[in-house]
């Protein structure tokens, strides 16, 4: 059983092993995982090494090339260290926690080395410093505590480490599951500290090419400008956003589904009227919307749009389809437990919310395998710089949620 004692404990071995833990978050954002191009299975071989010098041997489970090749990515070596605490077959749970790698880009602004894992002022800077390498940290040094000092007798809880949340998840989590290489009874995602996710947004991701025909800018009527006919389509597109806040979701931290456009290229050069654009959308569902209506409907827009323009053909591909997560009945222990530890540690409550974003931990959910996201950040997207410049965390989230999780898997486990 439980008691306040036994939680002073593990708070007292982590703070004890605090310098060790950020040094371990240190050496991994050392590590670059830039996804794409999304070679990534050097950081797993860093991770593995780490991890060994506390005692655990990680699984590497290597994406076959091909596969990883044809999604576009270079190479993915997903780990899982599996540590069972009583006879396989008893009574207790088998609790997984989920962390990514692989990151977008530094891009452009930074005022730190964006893998340098600077401190200053009790913040870590780099990329993935918030998303989502604090969380390898915080699961891994909870997962110690934890054997140090609860030793528990039953259960068993792996460490998921995965490469490939920016693309979708399907060669991380989704290729772990899907090749029966794990079935955990319950499941935490890398989150932030201030509230315990349980529902999150579905993204749909389609690429759109606008075909009409290249002429010399001297005689451009000989031609048919894919770009203005890429803009009518674009202006269609945009124009959703304004029906799109209309519907609204019941899910505490959602809003309303939108639409953005975020990479455009095409042309060939300034005096040739483009024959072609390529543009790439992204789409945000909320977990009331119906993935296969949206996507139709999206079509739909696109090629009465493109039907206005003489001469102009598309063609549409979809690149991803994450479908939301809604809350499964059996998450209550975890969410009632991080709640409880998260407020005796932060000393404020930490509600239960819906995001915007969409996580790896819908792929879980989906086998029936109930999930939350939880885990070291702030209280918003926006203040960890995430997937812009000068990302950084805040030590003192990256300790307190490391105390976090090792309270909630104690009581999880006992």
């Amino acid at each position: 059983m439980t008691t306040p004692t036994h939680y002073a404990a593990l708070d007292a071995w982590i703070d004890q092993h605090f310098d060790e833990e950020v040094r371990f978050l240190q050496a991994l954002v050392r590590v670059p995982t830039d996804t794409p191009p999304g070679n990534n299975a050097p950081h797993a071989e860093r991770t593995a090494e780490l991890l060994k010098d506390f005692g655990y041997e990680a699984e590497k489970h290597a994406v076959p090339a091909t596969d990883v090749q044809a999604y576009g990515m270079e190479s993915i070596t997903n780990l899982i260290v599996r540590r069972q605490y009583g006879e396989q077959g008893d009574d207790g749970k088998t609790i997984a926690l989920n962390a990514h790698g692989d990151v977008v880009p530094p891009g452009e602004g930074w005022t730190r080395d964006p893998y340098g894992a600077e401190i200053v002022d009790g913040a870590m800077y780099g990329r993935a410093t918030a998303v989502s390498k604090s969380d390898f940290a915080s699961f891994t040094f909870a997962l110690r505590a934890l054997e140090a000092v609860a030793k528990p007798t039953k259960g068993a809880v792996e460490l998921h480490f995965t490469y490939d949340e920016e693309f979708g998840g399907e060669l991380g989590p989704g290729w772990l599951l899907k090749n029966g290489l794990t079935k955990p009874d319950l499941m935490i995602a890398a989150g932030f500290s201030y509230e315990v996710v349980t529902a999150h947004n579905g993204c749909l991701q389609m690429e759109v090419t606008v075909h009409g025909k290249m002429a010399h800018a001297a005689v451009p009527h000989t031609g048919v400008d894919a770009l203005q006919g890429a803009v009518h389509i674009l202006n269609a597109l945009y124009a959703q956003n304004d029906e799109y806040k209309k519907v609204t979701s019941n899910v505490t931290g959602i809003k309303h589904p939108y639409l953005n456009v975020g990479r455009i290229e095409g042309g060939t050069n300034t005096n040739v009227v483009p024959g072609k654009v390529t543009f790439k959308l992204d789409r945000r569902m909320i977990p009331e919307e119906n993935p296969v209506e949206v996507e139709a409907a999206i079509r739909r827009v696109i090629e009465q749009a493109a039907g206005e323009r003489d001469g102009i053909r598309v063609e549409i591909k979809r690149l991803l389809l994450a479908n939301a997560m809604t809350p499964l009945a059996g998450n209550a222990p975890l969410v009632d437990a991080i709640q409880k530890h998260a407020q005796a540690v932060i000393g404020e409550p930490v509600p239960a919310v819906g995001t915007p974003l969409y996580t790896d931990v819908r792929l879980y959910v989906e086998r029936g395998i109930p999930g939350v996201i939880y885990g070291a950040g702030p209280r918003t997207v926006l203040e960890s710089h995430a997937k812009r410049a000068d990302e950084r965390l805040q030590l003192e989230d990256l300790r307190r949620a490391t105390k976090v999780v090792a309270r909630t898997l104690s009581d999880l486990l006992a």
